[in-house]
């Protein structure tokens, strides 16, 4: 059995925004209680993350990190045609990643306990985001 959905998630700009909950919902109505949860981001410039979801903090350290590593406005990169934060969105992208993949156990994603699925915006304009959601069993 294969079920597949796209959610939107509108962002405010930069950030991460937790998407759990929507995927947990789509696999309980799936009917597949065990199998694999895919998530595919359809932008270059956001990505998806399984990450601590019970302290804030973590995701924005994460940032803080990223930003350090990628900062924008870099003059090391040509491509800048939305701003100074398009290049160094892209690069954030490939190095967090576009798709991720959670086992199902019991008609639920098996996540961590102290793990969410998140959205994470690397623009800092809003954006209205896509993300594929395919359930296999």
């Amino acid at each position: 059995m294969v079920v597949q959905h796209l959610i939107e998630i509108p962002t405010r700009g930069r950030g991460t925004y937790e998407i759990t909950a929507q995927v947990q919902e789509i696999v309980a109505r799936s009917g597949v209680d065990t199998g694999l949860c895919h998530l595919f981001c359809h932008h270059t410039s956001a990505s998806l993350l399984l990450c601590e979801n019970a302290d804030p903090q973590v995701r924005a350290d994460l940032e803080t990190f990223m930003q350090r590593l990628v900062p924008d406005g870099d003059r090391a990169f040509a491509h800048d045609q939305e701003g100074p934060d398009d290049m160094p969105a892209h690069v954030r992208t490939l190095l967090s990643g576009a798709e991720l993949s959670v086992p199902v156990r019991g008609g639920a994603c098996a996540l961590g306990t102290w793990q969410g699925a998140y959205l994470w915006e690397h623009r800092t304009a809003p954006h209205r985001r896509r993300v594929t959601v395919t359930v296999l069993g």
